[in-house]
């Protein structure tokens, strides 16, 4: 979500599926054939996940790592902006997001998320329209998904041999 919730601390040989340090979490992928994989999250409540590509490199089966994006965009300024609101006592009674995902090629020709378009349409019940309106201006603030990514991430990437 967009707080700083708090992560449970795990000793360093615990299992992996759990939290390492605060501010930390690790999920595992495994490969289950082509280019299927089940993904594991960090938390035993959560349930397994599987992705997939669609054809011609994989089967379709189940969404690709471009749909969980936009789907964590959209879920992170909609949870984002009911955040807001109920800080601010505005009452919010429902919410629809709609996120659009527009390919691009680059440099190289290959295939990068170009944009990413996101509408969000909440339902406010009788609020005060000043208190709605600066939710409205600072929700995406709160967002750690989409600043992230409108930021760039540093990622590092280790292939073990």
């Amino acid at each position: 979500m967009s707080t700083d919730e708090p992560v449970e601390s795990a000793p360093a040989a615990a299992d992996a599926r759990k939290p390492m340090e605060p501010g930390h979490f690790t999920i595992t992928l495994d490969r289950i054939q082509d280019y299927e994989f089940r993904v594991r999250m960090d938390k035993e409540q959560f349930q397994e996940l599987l992705m997939d590509e669609p054809p011609p490199l994989g089967k379709d089966k189940a969404p690709n790592a471009s749909r969980f994006l936009a789907a964590a965009v959209g879920n992170c300024l909609s949870a984002s902006l009911l955040f807001c609101a109920r800080k601010s006592r505005v009452d919010i009674e429902s919410v629809h997001t709609e996120v659009t995902v527009h390919y691009a090629r680059n440099e190289q020709g290959r295939i990068r998320i170009g944009k990413i378009d996101v509408q969000v349409e909440p339902r406010f019940a009788e609020s005060d329209p000043a208190k709605m309106q600066r939710c409205l201006e600072i929700f995406e603030d709160y967002c750690v998904v989409t600043q992230s990514v409108r930021k760039g991430i540093d990622i590092s990437v280790l292939v073990k041999r």
